[in-house]
Formats: structure tokens, C-alpha cells, sequence
């Protein structure tokens, strides 16, 4: 039986927001020290993380991540205390969250249907008793 699995995105107003993509690449930025690292584990281009860790930068007024140029040294990126705790709390509320949709909607896990996307059941139309057919007709004249 498969388990449910929340994914969430946290709208701090219309222009600013954080979700899976923005965490993991922190998360992976973390891990490699290397935007450009995190950005090939993601299988995403260094353009698109670029525009990511910018977003999340102009989000927060303390900076999540600090990045230094490369070089004969190499560059790397680390994240900040600020970086940390906010990877921490939106795991945390989505660990807090996965645990309230199993309350509400484990119990309909066993009727989700195991047929594939090209699959689906078709929609069961119900027929109309004659008396409503009839009504209906009566009512639109």
C-alpha cells in the first residue's frame, strides 16, 4: 500500500514563496558546498538554480546562503544559520503535516484506484427516469 505525501509550498505573500524545489536545492547546496553540484544532482541548469537561490535571497531580508566566487581556489556555498533554520522549519511542517493527512485520509488509501494515468475508468452516466426527462423539458419552455 502506498502512503500519502504532502507537498507544500509556503506563500509568504504574491511574490514570495518556498517549496520542495527551493528547499532540496538548499539542502543539496548544503550538502556539495556547490551551487553548481546541487544544481547537476537536481538535474537542473545552473541558470534555473541561479534564479532559485536569487529568488530565496530577495525572499528573506538575511541571506540564506553565502556564495564565494571560483577561482584557482574554487568557489562554494554555505549555507547560514538563518539558511539552516529555515530548511529546518518547513521540514518540520512537512513531516508535522504528512503525519495529519494520514489521520484524515489514511483510512481512503485502500480505495485509491492501482490503474495507471492511460488507464482511468471512465465516468458511469446515470439515466434520467422519464418523469425527470419530462420535468426538465417542461421547465425550459
Amino acid at each position: 500500500m502506498s502512503r500519502l505525501k504532502i507537498t507544500l509550498r509556503v506563500d509568504f505573500d504574491s511574490d514570495h514563496a518556498i517549496g520542495p524545489g527551493k528547499v532540496a536545492l538548499l539542502e543539496k547546496m548544503r550538502d556539495s558546498g556547490s551551487l553548481s553540484q546541487a544544481a547537476r544532482e537536481l538535474d537542473m541548469s545552473y541558470r534555473r538554480a541561479w534564479q532559485l537561490l536569487t529568488s530565496l535571497n530577495q525572499t528573506f531580508r538575511e541571506p540564506l546562503v553565502l556564495t564565494s566566487t571560483g577561482g584557482t581556489g574554487g568557489g562554494g556555498t554555505t549555507l547560514t544559520k538563518f539558511g539552516e533554520s529555515v530548511v529546518a522549519a518547513y521540514r518540520q511542517f512537512e513531516k508535522e503535516t504528512n503525519t495529519r493527512a494520514e489521520k484524515y485520509f489514511g483510512s481512503m488509501l485502500k480505495t485509491v484506484s492501482t490503474q495507471r494515468e492511460g488507464t482511468r475508468r471512465s465516468l458511469t452516466r446515470t439515466q434520467r427516469s422519464p418523469a425527470t426527462a419530462a420535468a426538465k423539458r417542461a421547465a425550459s419552455r
